[in-house]
């Protein structure tokens, strides 16, 4: 796991990104939404720190996951989750 102090670069940051994908992608497959938003959300905000040479390198079907398929279930425009109470 990578802290503040050696955030991670090249390889390990682009490898990291695709372990996050499939963590949610999985979180996602087993119906546990909140999980799956969360782990999404780390897997977005560290792909977006990428280059676009680096984004080639993610497998295609990780990306549309992350970026479209997710986006309709996740985006903005859907309403928050509520909180149990």
């Amino acid at each position: 796991m990578a802290n503040q102090e050696n955030p991670l670069t090249g390889e390990a940051l682009i490898k990291e990104v695709c372990r996050r994908i499939r963590v949610a992608r999985s979180y996602w497959d087993a119906h546990n939404n909140k999980a799956c938003r969360g782990e999404r959300e780390r897997a977005l905000a560290l792909y977006n720190t990428l280059t676009k040479a680096q984004k080639e390198q993610i497998p295609q079907v990780l990306r549309v996951w992350l970026r479209y398929r997710s986006e309709k279930y996740f985006g903005d425009h859907r309403t928050p989750p509520r909180s149990k109470g």
